[in-house]
């Protein structure tokens, strides 16, 4: 039974994907201090989290099915403390939070919510947008989410998943305050390094000799460079499939190239949008103070920073897309050739799996064998032979 459970809810775009990649290639020394992140593959406890949510996701929640019961299952027979982590389950209904809790016995749970102001995560949500495919523009997106009904689907997930004192109340309401937790994320400009530090304290980490090289990370990318994914995005979404667009567009594009454009412009609120989200932000501020949750960093971390320049991706002239549209183009350039090797090197392999094929074939056992096997395959008598020698040497195999 394990003593204790961390379980790690949200939000999206809060350091996430390094925290989980740190604990999953950890795993080991975390099992030395009696620290269990159980996890056979990267994204374990992304499938877990859509079993429990029973989520929809491109196809990918059919490799989901049973997995949250078998991750509840071995933090269960664990005998220290469990960590879980995954930023979807910010999205889990009060009765799906019952669900997972129950599920823990009678393990002291923890829950752990990671935060960022408004200000930086409005913009940061578009980005994921058009990584995940979509081609809506900046403006439509904001006047989407400020939409007070909230009934899109952009809207209800965006809220779902970012909305701090909503979630801390679905996933805390049944734990006393101590053992809810908010890690704020530090202002932009921090030292790069202050995050971490919050999630270690939280998570029992600071005294580990921990490997904490970066392996994968959800980098950010800059106004050209997300205006031209948006504009690919209305090209290609309707002629290449989900299954292609992952390893093609968000990885080799996004994430390995132009999320390099460090000299581009970052993407923020435009004035309008940025009061707004100081205004929302504070009335959350003031709600969470008075709730008495244990709060790694500060509130204030929340509201965001003053209003700067603005950068609109909606207006990107073609000059300023020119720079990521090339090196997007070298980056396909450079794929595609890789593929070609691959595809010729396969080749290759079955040229010489053919040849020694008919190589086999051109020995006098192999046509004796051939010959026998032909003539039994012209009677019923025969063919009732053959299905039998080949069970038995099926189980003699076996």
């Amino acid at each position: 039974m394990s003593r204790k459970v961390l379980l790690h809810v949200g939000c999206p775009k809060t350091g996430t994907s390094y925290l989980q990649d740190v604990l999953f290639r950890n795993q080991s020394l975390l099992r030395e201090h009696d620290l269990l992140y159980a996890a056979d593959r990267f994204d374990a406890h992304f499938l877990a989290a859509l079993d429990l949510m029973t989520l929809p996701w491109g196809g990918i929640e059919t490799e989901a099915v049973g997995a949250w019961d078998r991750l509840a299952a071995q933090v269960r027979e664990w005998h220290g403390t469990a960590i879980i982590s995954h930023e979807i389950f910010a999205r889990a209904t009060p009765t799906q939070v019952r669900r997972a809790l129950d599920s823990l016995g009678d393990a002291e749970v923890h829950v752990v919510l990671s935060a960022r102001d408004l200000v930086r995560q409005v913009p940061a949500e578009w980005q994921e947008n058009v990584k995940h495919r979509s081609h809506i523009t900046y403006a439509r997106f904001l006047e989407t989410i400020r939409d007070p009904a909230r009934e899109s689907r952009i809207g209800s997930w965006f809220w779902a998943v970012q909305e701090v004192p909503d979630i801390l109340d679905r996933w805390g309401s049944s734990l006393p305050p101590e053992r809810v937790h908010l890690v704020t994320l530090p202002p932009s400009g921090s030292d790069r390094g202050e995050l971490w530090r919050r999630f270690s304290r939280i998570f029992g980490l600071d005294a580990l000799p921990l490997d904490l090289t970066a392996e994968r990370e959800n980098p950010s990318l800059g106004v050209p460079e997300t205006s031209l994914l948006r504009t690919i995005n209305e090209r290609v979404t309707s002629i290449i499939a989900p299954p292609d667009y992952r390893p093609l567009v968000r990885e080799v594009l996004a994430h390995q190239t132009l999320s390099r454009g460090v000299a581009s412009a970052r993407l923020g609120l435009p004035p309008d949008a940025h009061a707004w989200a100081r205004d929302l932000s504070r009335s959350w501020t003031a709600v969470l103070a008075e709730r008495g949750y244990d709060v790694v960093g500060s509130l204030d971390d929340l509201l965001g920073p003053e209003p700067g320049p603005f950068a609109d991706p909606d207006t990107t002239t073609a000059a300023e897309l020119l720079a990521p549209a090339l090196d997007a183009i070298s980056a396909l350039l450079v794929e595609g050739a890789r593929l070609r090797a691959v595809e010729e090197r396969l080749h290759e392999e079955l040229r010489e799996a053919r040849e020694e094929r008919d190589h086999a074939r051109a020995t006098p056992s192999y046509r004796v064998r051939r010959k026998v096997v032909t003539t039994l395959e012209d009677s019923p008598a025969g063919r009732g032979t053959l299905d039998a020698y080949r069970r038995a040497k099926g189980r003699i195999r076996g």
